[in-house]
């Protein structure tokens, strides 16, 4: 699309959002590649399947967007908002994604390898069979969130990661479950015994988990 034909768009989604008149922005499998759209309000637009691969998008409003397969691998989305926004299977590859808004988003399936999501909110996301792989999540706000299925980043990006009682239990229910039988070092041994009463906890979160041990499961406080 040219920038006129962009700019077009964006000002009748204005005059929708605003109720007078317009339409609301259609972008559906559009082709947005390197466009110029830094700041635009793109609040509860169509842009599904579009392909925004190297876009400017910082500081957009993205808020309930529909981007369900959208392209934007290497997009800037620094500082946008993508608060309840579709982000089902969506290609974040590269991304620069810091300190964006992404509460409540939904991200099942989606590829955010080596994505930059540091400082980003994604408390109450969804992030269900997303790949992390490589993604940079240092300072992120996962409270809440979903990352069932999800490929967890075992490097030092996922430091500092703000993080919730079901992760914190769904990461121990994995460790608790590792077979460390003929690891000589006695550190690892007396580690799994202090992880052990901690081992069910991610069963109140997860009904198919099985339990570690039998007994009765406590409260996680």
């Amino acid at each position: 699309m040219t920038p006129q034909e962009i700019a077009k768009v964006l000002a009748d989604h204005a005059c929708w959002l605003k109720k007078t008149g317009g339409q609301r922005a259609d972008l559906g499998g559009a082709d947005l590649r390197k466009a110029d759209l830094c700041g635009a309000n793109l609040r509860g637009a169509n842009l599904r399947r579009a392909n925004l691969r190297e876009a400017d998008l910082g500081g957009a409003d993205l808020r309930k967007a529909d981007l369900c397969g959208a392209d934007l691998g290497e997009a800037n989305l620094r500082w946008a908002n993508l608060r309840e926004a579709d982000l089902r299977w969506v290609d974040l590859c590269a991304a620069d994604l810091s300190e964006a808004d992404l509460s409540e988003a939904d991200l099942c399936g989606a590829n955010l390898r080596r994505a930059n999501l540091r400082e980003a909110d994604l408390r109450e996301a969804d992030l269900g069979w997303a790949d992390l792989r490589w993604v940079d999540l240092c300072g992120a706000n996962l409270h809440g969130a979903n990352l069932d299925y999800a490929v967890w980043p075992l490097w030092c990006g996922s430091f500092n990661v703000k993080a919730g009682a079901r992760l914190v239990a769904q990461l121990i229910a994995h460790v608790t479950r590792l077979d460390v039988a003929d690891e000589p070092a006695e550190w690892v041994a007396e580690a799994m015994t202090a992880l052990a009463p901690y081992a069910d906890k991610f069963c109140q979160y997860q009904g198919d988990v099985k339990p570690l041990k039998q007994g009765v499961m406590e409260e996680v406080e």
